[in-house]
């Protein structure tokens, strides 16, 4: 597996199939967790298309895979990255609490940027249509 993140927080690597691979550790990484796997289902089922979706839960490990969302996106404009982190909120109902450029990558097979790393995020009530 290729590493892409040996952080103090996190483990990340991507397998050879394109499964992203996210291993939690460090201060608080079962809440982390936990709140990146419940963001990442909610944005599925509320259809959000520029995000990874969730493939594996290893909860005992504090591990999950989900899809890859491509390359770093090194060159987005703070103003750019800003409104995508915008963008989400209003049609989605998550606020992420990392909205940084960093979190921001290229899919060059979508011909489009993602959203990356909801470890710190929120889920809001969510904006779009209402089921009755």
């Amino acid at each position: 597996m290729k590493e892409l993140k040996d952080g103090i927080r996190a483990l990340v690597r991507l397998d050879w199939m394109g499964g992203v691979h996210k291993h939690f550790r460090g201060t608080d990484a079962d809440k982390r967790y936990a709140t990146e796997v419940a963001v990442l289902k909610v944005l599925e089922e509320r259809g959000c298309p520029y995000v990874p979706k969730l493939m594996e839960e290893h909860p005992d490990e504090l591990y999950f895979v989900s899809t890859s969302c491509g390359q770093p996106a090194t060159s987005i404009s703070r103003e750019r990255a800003d409104q995508l982190f915008a963008d989400l909120e209003r049609d989605y109902g998550v606020r992420h609490l990392d909205a940084e450029p960093r979190n921001i990558t290229y899919d060059a097979r979508a011909g489009r940027f993602c959203i990356i790393d909801f470890e710190l995020a929120e889920i809001l009530p969510w904006p779009g249509p209402t089921e009755e």
